[in-house]
């Protein structure tokens, strides 16, 4: 590559991670209702915003309302401690002009109110997010955001496991690399090959892995040519992290290929590189399969269901060291006919449940008084001096104002009932 383009790349990288960074901060700063006004400052008007279940895809305008202001809420003050920062261009064929900015580590903060009917504890919380920022050097905007958090790593965190026992170790603190080098924040003029040595080796590795969908295993020599042997596998909660290849197969990698069939590997929507650090996460789905039976030890089904994954990496050498997961495992159960999310906090967290059904009742009883009042007074206007009425009627009129005030006595009544 000409030097001229290197420069030039490098440039539009650094661009990007500097208006992702000065986004991350002002979020991070900012009160519930500035929240929005920053969205929009940072972003293009086209912003796109995928994230995990039960959000999924939303609009521009709905992003504060519906995901960051609920969050910033529960967790206020809360902190963005990310342990891996870098960018690189989309290696996807016809996507090569994108560039993507990612970051990942933790949330930090007191988990004051109830998120997602998870049971708030006032005690300082994580949760681990891997996040993707695409930058448009035109609008100097960010134009589609991908934001993945571990919900059940927090559910597990406050004592509301929906899931049996992992098989690998799951902490709600991961390490970031063990080199202390992953904040690449600064993008100078690097050997390229650098970078491009990582994303081979991915592309390696997927390739191998997919070409052995149709097996229910895995010899650990296909993973000894692209892994280090004491590889270290953070995995999401529910299935949890394993140090080195044999038991990474012995804890998660065995167990997925024996208890899911129809395994086919469904793309990528990114992968980038930097360095000796990858990333790649698919939309809405990067793979599909059928539970068998025993998979997060759940009984198998009939369902082939979706499952959206992120990975980030760093390449040691020739191989790959370390590997962060996430996987929306409440989408894929959903598709399984089972809301995780919403079925364990409606048994571990009635009050939150309560509460929503208390304002909606409340709403009820509001809108039938409204009501009722409304067609008393019409029943007022409608009398009039020449109408016949009964003369003890025209001795004593009748008292509207108490009738209201009567019909309103007994709501409350029946509210408390």
């Amino acid at each position: 590559m000409p030097l001229t383009k290197i420069k030039a790349s490098v440039n539009v990288l650094q661009k990007a991670k500097n208006l992702v960074t000065k986004f991350h901060n002002d979020l991070e700063k900012c009160s519930v209702s500035e929240t929005d006004d920053i969205i929009a400052k940072y972003t293009n008007c086209k912003y796109r915003f995928r994230t995990i279940h039960p959000f999924r895809e939303l609009t521009s305008t709905k992003v504060a309302l519906k995901f960051w202001n609920p969050l910033k809420k529960s967790f206020p003050r809360m902190q963005r401690r990310p342990d891996i920062f870098f960018a690189g261009f989309n290696s996807l064929a016809g996507k090569e002009e994108e560039v993507w900015v990612l970051s990942m580590g933790h949330f930090l903060g007191n988990f004051d109110a109830d998120w997602l009917g998870i049971r708030h504890t006032r005690q300082m919380m994580t949760i681990r997010f891997a996040e993707f920022s695409m930058y448009d050097e035109s609008s100097d905007k960010i134009l589609q955001t991908g934001l993945f958090l571990d919900v059940i790593g927090l559910m597990q965190s406050v004592g509301m496991n929906p899931l049996p026992p992992s098989t690998g170790s799951y902490f709600p603190c991961y390490p970031g690399p063990r080199t202390h080098d992953g904040l690449v924040t600064q993008t100078h003029c690097p050997d390229p090959s650098e970078g491009k040595q990582t994303q081979q080796l991915i592309d390696t590795m997927v390739a191998d892995l997919s070409s052995i969908n149709h097996l229910n295993s895995c010899p650990p020599e296909i993973l000894q040519k692209t892994w280090h042997e004491d590889m270290l596998w953070y995995g999401p909660a529910g299935i949890g992290s394993s140090y080195s290849i044999p038991r990474y197969q012995q804890q998660h990698q065995l167990p997925f290929r024996a208890q899911l069939s129809d395994k086919k590997f469904e793309g990528h929507e990114v992968r980038i590189a930097e360095g000796k650090y990858a990333a790649f996460f698919g939309w809405p789905m990067n793979l599909s399969n059928t539970p068998t039976g025993g998979f997060l030890g759940l009984p198998g089904g009939t369902a082939n269901c979706p499952m959206q994954v992120v990975d980030v990496y760093r390449r040691d050498g020739d191989k790959l060291a370390e590997n962060w997961i996430f996987i929306d495992l409440p989408y894929y159960l959903k598709h399984q006919g089972l809301d995780v999310i919403e079925r364990t906090t409606g048994i571990m967290n009635p009050s939150a449940i309560e509460e929503t059904l208390d304002s909606t009742s409340m709403k009820k009883n509001e809108t039938e008084l409204i009501t009722t009042k409304l067609a008393v007074k019409r029943k007022i206007s409608s009398v009039s001096e020449d109408d016949e009425v009964a003369p003890a009627a025209k001795k004593a009129p009748v008292d509207y104002p108490k009738i209201i005030e009567c019909v309103s006595d007994r709501s409350i009544e029946s509210d408390n009932s």
